[in-house]
């Protein structure tokens, strides 16, 4: 037969529908086109796939070649394709047979050629096969890709090492095994909350901002240990859930940096304060997820806050709210994830020093390195402390704090107790929902009016001091939200000093 019609899976953001890859012999002088909006590297296909042909000991058919991946409207890109066009044209010269003539139709086929026939990974991976779930196919994949595949439940992955061994699956001659469920880890990576020496305030602060999920910025001279506190945020953090490890997972595989190794433990960014606003949100001709997206589910830190570019810290406060984002382009859009925990650090002044006898900072230094930091930008952080240099007597003792494992059961506690009230964590609740679940008593709320007049509180941040009140009382296993609470609450949101 001169064509043949097989199914693999584009990428279009997060989604990733399907592609029909139709493949054609024609008379005439031998010709090989590719249609349907593919990219450069779907182009550079030809080239892959008639030396990994060649070289699997198949006839590379001297005829018209005409590839077409449909829908011709939806841009096509990188090498995923080259499996399916490769089978496309050995089944459409005859050179290989399907066992059962239904056989292709229950198949969905991706994976890139190296010169020599082997599958190479491709990027991507668990995107696809989420989309594909409920389908009623297998997906065949290479052996790399494969891995991380299995984690998805509900999906028959067949992972393959070369086009031999997919041209003999087809036949009938050595059917591919399923894909095994990778073990689960044995161990986290996470750092230790103990090894930090002193900063009690700073550890409370940063245990209530796990209970909730709340964003913090810390502020405090350099080698206060603000780096080292926020490295130990994960660590605290509730277990994820499997559709929170697989929603986090899905877009580290769409950049490709996922590693299964790492299934179902918080990601963990920090990226320079160098980074661009595409970096940082997400961005390209081909729109891929930034910094805020790979860290979906897990944490931010952005140290040296001050230093990144204002325009890249305004970009970041849609999402803070949404939870998503939105890049736009002149030929292509996506919308990626981006439920992210933010974790700030800064110096008081530029030398980091203030207050000190070597401090030469002038005031007017003070303002405007601390005026980088917009109002409404700071409105959308939860809590904000100051992090003082740790003590000589502090330092020379030995490092026995309270571990991450006693922390975490605590917040995980909390965090159980608003699931339960709410299904979600204080963070999320919107405006409707603070007001049925964050009422403070008459002393709590007296204490409240009297921060809105002295601390000229936003009703964004009247709202998140109750938020955040509400997780200290969650953490302190009160049903309801006493004065102390709001008192600590108001504490985290007096600012920078």
């Amino acid at each position: 037969m001169a064509l043949a019609v097989l199914r693999s899976r584009g990428l279009a953001g997060m989604a990733a529908p399907e592609v029909t890859v139709e493949v054609h012999l024609a008379a005439g002088l031998p010709a090989f086109t590719l249609v349907g909006l593919p990219d450069t590297e779907v182009k550079e296909a030809r080239d892959r796939v008639r030396a990994a042909i060649q070289n699997a000991h198949f006839e590379f058919p001297a005829r018209r070649i005409t590839v077409n991946l449909a829908p011709a409207d939806l841009p096509k890109e990188s090498g995923r394709f080259d499996l399916p066009i490769a089978l496309g044209i050995l089944i459409a010269s005859g050179q290989i047979k399907a066992a059962d003539p239904a056989m292709l139709d229950r198949h969905e086929f991706a994976g890139e050629l190296s010169l020599s026939g082997e599958l190479r990974p491709i990027r991507g991976t668990l995107a696809m096969c989420v989309a594909a779930i409920g389908g009623g196919r297998s997906f065949v994949l290479p052996k790399d890709s494969a891995a991380e595949a299995a984690l998805i439940d509900g999906l028959a992955v067949l992972p393959a090492g070369s086009l031999l061994e997919v041209c003999a699956h087809l036949a009938g001659q050595a059917p591919l095994a399923p894909a095994a469920v990778p073990p689960a880890p044995t161990f986290s990576s996470y750092p230790d909350l103990s090894d930090v020496k002193g900063q009690a305030q700073a550890k409370r602060a940063l245990e209530v901002a796990a209970a909730g999920g709340h964003s913090l910025l810390m502020s405090g001279p350099p080698g206060s240990g603000k780096s080292m506190l926020a490295s130990r945020l994960p660590g605290i953090l509730p277990q994820m859930t499997h559709d929170e490890a697989l929603a986090s997972a899905a877009v580290q595989s769409l950049a490709g940096v996922f590693d299964t190794s790492r299934w179902s433990q918080r990601p963990y960014r920090s990226p320079h304060h160098s980074a661009s606003a595409p970096a940082l949100v997400g961005g390209g001709g081909v729109p891929r997820p930034g910094e805020i997206s790979l860290a979906h589910h897990g944490v931010l830190f952005l140290d040296e806050l001050p230093e990144f570019q204002r325009s890249v810290l305004e970009a970041l406060r849609e999402p803070l709210e949404s939870g998503h984002i939105h890049v736009a382009r002149a030929a292509r859009r996506a919308e990626f994830p981006a439920r992210f925990q933010l974790v700030a650090a800064m110096n008081p002044c530029p030398c980091g020093h203030l207050g000190e006898s070597r401090c030469r900072c002038t005031p007017d230094q003070v303002t405007k390195y601390r005026g980088k930091l917009s109002g409404p930008f700071l409105d959308r952080i939860d809590l904000m402390i100051e992090v003082p240099a740790v003590a000589e007597a502090e330092l020379a003792t030995r490092g026995d704090g309270e571990a991450s494992a006693s922390v975490r059961a605590r917040v995980e506690a909390a965090r159980q107790r608003q699931l339960s009230r709410q299904a979600k964590p204080n963070a999320l609740l919107a405006p409707d929902e603070i007001d049925r679940y964050c009422l403070p008593d008459c002393s709590g709320a007296q204490l409240l009016k009297q921060a809105m007049t002295q601390l000229r509180l936003s009703a964004r941040a009247y709202h998140r001091v109750l938020k955040v009140a509400r997780s200290i009382a969650d953490l302190a296993g009160a049903e309801n939200i006493q004065g102390a609470h709001v008192a600590e609450a108001i504490h985290y949101r007096r600012g920078l000093g």
